[in-house]
């Protein structure tokens, strides 16, 4: 088990390296909570004591415009990207410690969540209300459990599809329910 030794009020304690690489992940681009639940799975097989330390969070907003800087599909200087959504991983082993695992992002992976705040999200002082940000955590485990998605929205009226879909099957609930 590959592992990080933390400082934490004199005690150490060993941190999961839950990833080594992102080139090692499950990816397929456009389709990250895809993406963030084959993260979590992974966790489940690999470190399954570790998945309660895990959280998926979703950041969109009404209007579905969230500017999200730093990502690789940015085509300016600054990376940045307007989604109409974003999903992303986070591992909180300690209170004071938060690894965010964005596999779409060009910052390191993976990142202290300061940083990746900072650099990703900047400041709602430089936007119009339309794009604020709204986030919605859910513990990795129940992501897990009730996520399921059969991909309409990545598909175009006439039934085509705006980006390829992964090569696996349609993620559905454990009961095979969408």
């Amino acid at each position: 088990m590959a592992s990080i030794t933390s400082e934490n009020k004199g005690n150490s304690k060993n941190i999961v390296n839950l990833f080594t690489k992102s080139s090692e992940c499950s990816y397929v681009s456009c389709y990250c909570e895809e993406n963030v639940y084959k993260l979590c799975d992974d966790v489940t097989k690999r470190y399954p004591g570790e998945i309660q330390n895990c959280s998926v969070v979703f950041v969109s907003n009404a209007r579905r415009k969230v500017p999200l800087w730093r990502q690789r599909a940015g085509k300016d200087e600054d990376k940045l990207v307007i989604w109409d959504y974003h999903v992303i991983f986070l591992y909180h082993p300690e209170p004071q410690k938060c690894l965010v695992y964005d596999l779409d992002s060009d910052l390191p992976f993976p990142t202290y969540v300061h940083k990746y705040i900072t650099e990703t999200f900047r400041t709602d002082h430089i936007l119009k209300s339309d794009y604020f940000r709204f986030f919605r955590v859910v513990p990795a485990k129940e992501f897990l459990n009730d996520f399921s998605s059969d991909r309409r929205h990545m598909k175009r009226p006439d039934g085509t599809w705006i980006k390829p879909p992964p090569n696996y099957s349609p993620i559905t609930n454990p009961d095979g329910s969408w």
